[in-house]
C-alpha cells in the first residue's frame, strides 16, 4: 500500500498535537483553511495535509463553497475514543479508591499518635 492510499484511523489522527489544536478550533465554529492557517505558524500546504489526514479519519468534513474549502468538525468518530477511554476509567477509580484509603489510614493513624 503507498503512503498515498493510506488510511488514517482515529487515533493516529489525534496524536499529533497541531491536529488536535485543528479539532479544537473547528469545535468552535467552521472554518475556511486560510482561517485555520492563521493560527498556526505554519505554510497552507502543511495545514491541508494535516486536515487531510482529520478527513481521512472522519474527524472534519470539507466542503466546497465558492473558491474555498470550509471544513467542520465531525463529532461521530469521537465515539470510538470515548468508548476505548471509558474501558480505563475503572483504573482511575481504582487508584483513587486506594489513595482515599491510604490518606484516611494516615489520619487515622496521626489521630491515633496524638491521643
Amino acid at each position: 500500500m503507498s503512503s498515498s492510499a493510506k488510511k488514517y484511523d482515529v487515533f493516529q489522527s489525534i496524536a499529533d498535537p497541531t491536529r488536535r489544536k485543528m479539532l479544537q478550533l473547528l469545535a468552535q465554529k467552521e472554518m475556511p483553511i486560510s482561517t485555520i492557517t492563521s493560527h498556526f505558524s505554519m505554510s497552507r500546504t502543511a495545514i491541508a495535509k494535516h486536515l487531510h489526514i482529520l478527513s481521512e479519519a472522519k474527524l472534519v468534513n470539507g466542503q466546497k463553497v465558492g473558491r474555498e474549502k470550509i471544513y467542520t468538525l465531525q463529532p461521530e468518530p469521537f465515539e470510538e475514543i470515548k468508548q476505548w477511554l471509558s474501558y480505563y476509567d475503572q483504573f482511575w477509580n481504582n487508584k483513587l479508591s486506594m489513595l482515599k484509603t491510604v490518606v484516611e489510614n494516615n489520619k487515622a493513624i496521626k489521630a491515633e499518635k496524638e491521643e
